[in-house]
């Protein structure tokens, strides 16, 4: 039933080493072998042998230079140090002092060499300038970036909106043909600079069609020859939800900034729809709105002969 009891089994006991000597107040044999160890190892002493020093913060006491008392002990001794020092300059100044009265020539006054030294503004605006060349020239060596491949913020999306209204003519010669000008384009009535998409956005680029002009209608039907108007009637919920998509992009991007809205002149509603680039699709509009056109029965709606 042992193994019950004790289903680790029985366990080496700890006994005191041999050659450890006997603390203060064991007294024979039998108290030697009762008495715990105070160490695993053999020969650990069970006294403080460590030469004394007195005490530097009570006079007339004496403590070890043990291992533990170190750190505080030499603590203590730089202070020391630092007061005796401190004091030799109070006693140059004083002699300082009386030359001066005497008319005697003394040199410049010489600074307290245990003053704490202040870091001030001009100091912390150094080390933020060396953090910062350190930063970058990490990022260098560490991506071959030195804004470690991160686009700068564009400030313009902090600064007050200050909207211009554009007609459509005046949005028309901002379409990157003249390189002094940005280019600029429009969705929706809202006029983005796009000017640092100059390769795609200016003459050859792939939307150079979208610049000058508010094409909203092509951003969801992709006719980009046809379709450069803001005229969004007879969409399809897919084609609009294009159209949304891309106004988003424009309105949250870091690399585009809005610059104001165009002023569009009014949609005639008896105008045409303009038709689809697709004739499939174009087809499928004609017979939606012919259908739009009957009632149930089939026949004209009412104001239709």
């Amino acid at each position: 039933m042992s193994w019950i009891l004790n289903p680790e089994g029985d366990r080496q006991q700890r006994r005191r080493p041999e050659k450890l000597k006997a603390q203060d107040g064991a007294a024979g044999p039998d108290a030697q072998a009762e008495s715990a160890p105070g160490s695993p190892w053999a020969e650990f002493p069970l006294k403080d042998e460590y030469p004394t020093v007195e005490d530097p913060s009570v006079p007339g006491r004496q403590v070890s230079t043990k291992q533990a008392n170190r750190p505080f002990l030499a603590y203590a001794k730089y202070r020391q140090e630092r007061q005796q020092a401190h004091d030799d300059w109070v006693k140059r100044m004083e002699e300082r002092k009386e030359k001066i009265a005497r008319g005697e020539d003394v040199g410049p006054e010489e600074p307290d060499p245990t003053a704490e030294v202040e870091v001030g503004c001009s100091g912390v605006l150094k080390f933020m300038l060396y953090a910062l060349i350190f930063a970058v020239l990490a990022g260098k060596f560490f991506t071959g970036s030195y804004l470690w491949e991160l686009d700068p913020p564009s400030l313009r999306q902090y600064l007050p909106s200050t909207d211009r209204l554009f007609s459509e003519s005046v949005l028309a010669t901002y379409d990157g043909t003249d390189p002094e000008k940005p280019i600029y384009l429009a969705i929706d009535g809202v006029v983005y600079d796009v000017s640092a998409g100059r390769a795609t956005y200016g003459p050859g680029g792939s939307y150079h069609l979208m610049a000058g002009t508010d094409a909203a209608r092509a951003y969801g039907t992709g006719c980009f020859k046809t379709h450069r108007t803001h005229d969004l009637r007879g969409l399809t919920e897919s084609e609009m939800r294009g159209v949304e998509h891309w106004k988003k992009f424009y309105a949250e991007s870091k690399k585009y900034a809005r610059v104001g809205r165009v002023s569009h002149l009014a949609i005639d509603p008896a105008s045409p729809v303009p038709e689809h680039c697709t004739p499939k699709k174009a087809e499928a509009a004609k017979d939606a709105a012919a259908g739009a056109g009957k009632d149930g029965n089939g026949n004209r709606a009412h104001g239709e002969l």
